[in-house]
């Protein structure tokens, strides 16, 4: 799922996970590594090989026959391969490349959107009827009628998908193995919100608008496994158009799905970069690129969790710069609770959290949002540490005065992970008992995962999503027990 500006959770968002607001929401989910090739720092959007039965390089040659009958550029400085990448498919630099330097260009023609399908007309003119919270169905449809029609223009692009039935989603998983791998990480409580509303959008919405036009649409394609499977390709390969500054306050772009765009594979230290025009997207080198290395875009700032969440991988402690670790808005009001002495003390703690939800400074499924050098709620933990903290007449007065500003932020406040240490000992307490009450979500403990991290060949012998499931925990664990030792 996408993050808010603030990269924050602080509600109930759409019913799917909503694209980022950055150029690139995509990378589908990678298979397992080949053994004795390493442990993959990155991935791909296409590991998982082609759905059709062509040959991976009868694929990759029809595709660029495809890319030049459409006019999508590639520069002749880029090759797409397996060869030299991370995971599955790739770019990979044939000559040495500069900053600023064009890679691709794909023509807004090419894109393949609920406009450009053949279907557009009819999507356009339904637009009424297939309006939801997650704004994807009508691209959805699109990708359903595409898939079943023989002379889809997009064929030789969707023969480099991956295969549909073999997607790494953690909501593809066993629910078992869903809950067991990550619990605690936040992953199986979202992966629960898409499944009732992704089956929701299916039969209220799609279904019978195929249905309607069953000469459209045929039996084949009428299916929630098949919708569920195409949810997450969305999820993991399409793209969104930033909005233009002045227009920031309208609804965020639909999405988009770009041939060749997503075909790079990600790492948070990227190399390049998706820009838009009028009639391009253009993908445009960020710094110097050697003869035979990999090039690499961004899905965005991503924490572990959204990227096995939305993508079906996690990146390697400690490789992801914007990991997070969450701290439930409730867990506070739990650990704060903790502490009270009696009935009175409760009912007042109970007064101040009401007030805390009418500043909109925290919600009942909100989380605050730590990552490793920052607090990324820092306004919405300040306030709420502050509120549950103060002295029960400087709260009277401090409510009463709520709404006429003025209040100044006092320096030996400001919530800064540096500044962690100096905050007042009734905050560092609090925040302390909630991170110990968020460590005990988990099913095992931090030495447990350093443990398994340092064995190589105790490593090595787990399965895919172990591996991938041990980053998420292993990466948030740390920065929780960090705020532990700044809280002591």
């Amino acid at each position: 799922m996408a993050a808010p500006a603030k990269r924050a959770r602080t509600g109930d968002g759409p019913p799917l996970p909503a694209p980022c607001r950055v150029p690139r929401v995509a990378g589908a989910p990678p298979t397992p590594p080949d053994p004795g090739r390493g442990h993959a720092t990155c991935f791909s959007p296409l590991a998982a090989g082609p759905s059709g039965d062509a040959p991976d390089g009868d694929a990759v040659a029809g595709f660029l026959r495809w890319c030049a009958g459409v006019g999508l550029e590639l520069s002749p400085k880029v090759a797409v391969s397996r060869q030299g990448t991370v995971a599955g498919y790739g770019m990979v630099a044939r000559e040495s490349v500069q900053p600023g330097e064009l890679l691709f260009a794909v023509p807004r023609s090419a894109l393949l959107s609920p406009d450009t399908c053949s279907i557009g007309g009819l999507l356009e003119r339904e637009r009424g009827a297939l309006q939801s919270l997650s704004g994807w169905v009508p691209l959805l449809l699109a990708l359903l009628h595409e898939l079943q029609a023989p002379a889809s223009p997009w064929s030789p692009y969707f023969a480099l998908w991956p295969e549909l039935g073999c997607l790494e989603h953690p909501m593809f998983w066993p629910e078992e193995e869903r809950l067991r791998l990550l619990k605690g990480t936040g992953v199986p409580e979202a992966v629960e919100k898409d499944l009732v509303n992704i089956r929701s959008e299916y039969y209220s919405i799609v279904l019978p608008f195929m249905e309607a036009h069953s000469d459209l649409f045929s039996p084949t394609v009428r299916s929630l496994e098949l919708y569920r499977q195409l949810v997450a390709i969305v999820m993991a390969y399409s793209f969104q158009e930033p909005l233009e500054e002045e227009d920031d306050e309208k609804e965020p772009n639909s999405p988009l799905m770009v041939p060749a765009a997503d075909i790079l594979n990600h790492t948070a230290n990227h190399n390049a970069n998706l820009e838009y025009s009028a009639d391009y997207l253009r993908m445009v080198a960020l710094q110097p690129i050697a003869k035979g290395h990999e090039i690499f875009n961004t899905y965005g700032q991503m924490a572990n969790w959204q990227l096995i969440h939305m993508y079906g991988f996690a990146e390697p402690y400690p490789d992801n710069t914007d990991d997070t670790a969450d701290i439930q808005m409730v867990t506070v009001r739990d650990a704060a609770l903790q502490g009270t002495k009696d009935e009175a003390e409760r009912l007042l703690l109970c007064e101040r959290w009401d007030f805390l939800c009418k500043l909109e400074m925290v919600g009942e499924e909100g989380a605050f949002v730590i990552g490793r050098e920052e607090v990324l709620t820092q306004e919405e933990l300040a306030t709420t540490l502050k509120v549950l903290c103060m002295p029960a007449e400087e709260f009277r007065e401090y409510k009463n005065q709520a709404g006429q500003g003025g209040e100044e932020e006092r320096e030996e406040d400001s919530l800064t992970i540096t500044n962690i240490p100096k905050l007042q000992v009734s905050w560092r307490r609090l925040l302390r008992d909630s991170v110990l009450l968020t460590l005990e979500t988990y099913a095992t403990d931090l030495q447990t995962e350093q443990d398994l991290l340092s064995n190589k060949e105790v490593y090595a012998k787990l399965s895919w999503r172990e591996q991938q499931a041990l980053q998420v925990r292993y990466g948030q664990k740390m920065i929780l027990h960090r705020l532990l030792e700044l809280t002591s």
